[in-house]
């Protein structure tokens, strides 16, 4: 008889013993079934499919939609489901996964199709009911690069085939489903039956796949109507596309070839183009209906505060006189911060801010007295006074960013038609591939990471290990104000990533394997791996990249 191998089931807090060689999935099915599939499982703090079998000691915690690497399971599994549908029904078509629109929708496009009627998108969402009732297996191998390379090449997989070239390993993974083969960043579910509630709705000039939230894993939410976002992600794609640098495998090429300073120039005049645009719009209202205050959101790391102070220099050219706010200021201090459910500290709830205090400030400016403007030091978590009194005269506007810039509760005394509103989001609108699309949240976690560590005494593992809470906040206090605005900005650079991968790297590294947040540290390095580096030496001291890697001439 062989000797049974320890294995710890955190879902369970209880220990069971295994022959050598079991799968995940063997064990998940000896301990009592959640509300949900299991989908995967953090073994020993890394994640790993249900068909890793177990040949030592380990910790294992089995994961489902209601966790964060839970739902990027689902949505990848979904995605190779859509691309084996895609084949069956249109061969000749290319699938693009554009990016993520409303809470929990993908809006995707084909080569060769301008649109897709609502009969299309049913017979879509029929065949892809039939795959999934079909419990097709998917499998993933590890296989020779070159031979990957090679069976991509074959399929017409041109994206696919420029990243594995330009980022050259020994081995690659190759996944498959049936005659699909495909290329994913991150762990799928064995077959495809784990995938549940779906749906497919026409949508512009293509269609939407409609996914479950983390937090509503039984629902689909069909609202997910936001046109004013939906045309910065067009926008920017499109212009991407025209840059030729669609992909994260056609910008290691230009890398690779010394091109670095041409895109980040043509990046930078990009933005520069977009806040000149942006103060023209506020001079407008300001002339039209009296707008005094611009209100800037956006949610964490996104690049406000360098943005308010750019677009204050577009508004200087125009003669006006920009004053600027920070809400992160008026934080009350640390021990009055409320609790979220986990009994940590909620930053992102607009209690955080003393609104009474603000409000207070805003009236006093508006009636032209002098006021002090204190300053919230992140590291003490107090409050200090600058001693630097702001007034405003008849020429001055107030520009006051924060993530709570969009949300009625934070300015009630203030008319509507005297503010001025805009959403800034990092959208990151390059992809890896076709298929995977580069998550906005993931370049925004990387710029966090940077600053943090260099300017508020925090290193990586405290910012991971409160990123969770972050995103809650985010999804509670931002995201449903952000259609308020009057106009919105992308503070992405196509360029970025290659730029923040020298600076986070080292910082990951730090994070011990003994914690749970190691998984998602070692996520990042593998994406990060996927850049090539680039020096960050022709980067304008003004760039918003500079508010997160440093050398910005601006004062924070």
């Amino acid at each position: 008889m062989h000797e049974k191998i320890a294995v710890i089931c955190q879902n369970t807090g209880s220990t069971v013993g295994v022959e050598m060689g079991t799968s995940l999935l063997d064990i998940a099915a000896t301990i009592p079934a959640g509300p949900h599939p299991y989908l995967a499982a953090l073994v020993n703090n890394r994640i790993k499919e249900l068909d890793y079998r177990i040949y030592t000691p380990v910790t294992v915690r089995f994961i489902d939609i209601t966790s964060f690497q839970g739902i990027r399971v689902l949505q990848r599994t979904a995605w190779f489901i859509l691309q084996k549908t895609l084949h069956d029904l249109y061969p000749a078509l290319t699938l693009h996964i554009r990016h993520s629109l409303g809470r929990s929708g993908f809006y995707c496009e084909t080569d060769g199709r301008d649109e897709f009627s609502a009969a299309e998108a049913r017979a879509i969402a029929e065949r892809m009911r039939q795959i999934v009732s079909a419990d097709l297996p998917i499998r993933r191998r590890k296989l020779p690069t070159e031979q990957v390379r090679r069976r991509f090449e074959e399929l017409g997989f041109a994206d696919k085939v420029e990243l594995l070239e330009t980022r050259p390993r020994l081995y690659s993974d190759l996944y498959t489903l049936d005659d699909t083969a495909g290329y994913f960043y991150g762990a799928l579910a064995p077959s495809t039956r784990y995938l549940g509630h779906f749906d497919i709705e026409p949508y512009y000039n293509g269609f939407l796949l409609l996914l479950p939230q983390r937090t509503s894993p039984d629902t689909l939410v069909r609202e997910v109507r936001q046109e004013k976002m939906f045309d910065i992600f067009r926008e920017y794609q499109s212009w991407v596309r025209m840059m030729g640098v669609p992909t994260v495998g056609a910008i290691n090429r230009r890398i690779m070839a010394g091109d670095a300073g041409s895109m980040i120039q043509i990046a930078e005049a990009f933005h520069e183009r977009k806040f000149a645009r942006i103060a023209d719009a506020i001079r407008e209202a300001n002339l039209e209906r009296g707008a005094r205050m611009v209100l800037i959101s956006g949610p964490s790391s996104s690049g406000k505060t360098t943005s308010a102070k750019r677009l204050g220099i577009q508004l200087g050219v125009l003669g006006l006189k920009p004053v600027l706010i920070s809400l992160d200021d008026y934080f009350v201090d640390r021990e009055k911060t409320p609790l979220d459910e986990n009994g940590e500290y909620d930053y992102e709830a607009i209690e955080a801010i003393d609104l009474a205090l603000f409000n207070d400030h805003l009236q006093r400016l508006m009636r032209g007295e002098s006021v002090e403007i204190p300053r919230y030091d992140f590291i003490t978590g107090r409050r200090t006074q600058r001693g630097e009194p702001l007034t405003l005269d008849e020429r001055s506007i107030l520009i006051v960013e924060g993530i709570h810039g969009l949300n009625p509760r934070l300015t009630p005394s203030i008319p509507d038609e005297r503010k001025f509103r805009i959403y800034i989001s990092c959208f990151t609108s390059v992809a890896m591939d076709n298929l995977s699309r580069i998550a906005t949240t993931d370049n925004r976690l990387l710029r966090r990471l940077i600053r943090d560590a260099r300017t508020r005494g925090s290193d990586a593992l405290r910012t991971l290990s409160r990123w969770a809470s972050v995103r809650r906040g985010e999804e509670r206090h931002i995201f449903p104000y952000q259609e308020n605005a009057d106009v919105m900005l992308n503070s992405s650079l196509f360029y970025e990533l290659s730029v923040l991968r020298p600076f986070a790297e080292p910082l990951l590294r730090e994070v011990p394997d003994t914690v749970p947040e190691y998984d998602e540290a070692r996520r990042l390095l593998k994406f990060l791996d996927n850049f090539v580096p680039m020096e960050p030496d022709e980067i304008a001291p003004t760039s918003i990249l500079r508010e997160f890697i440093g050398g910005s001439s601006f004062k924070y």
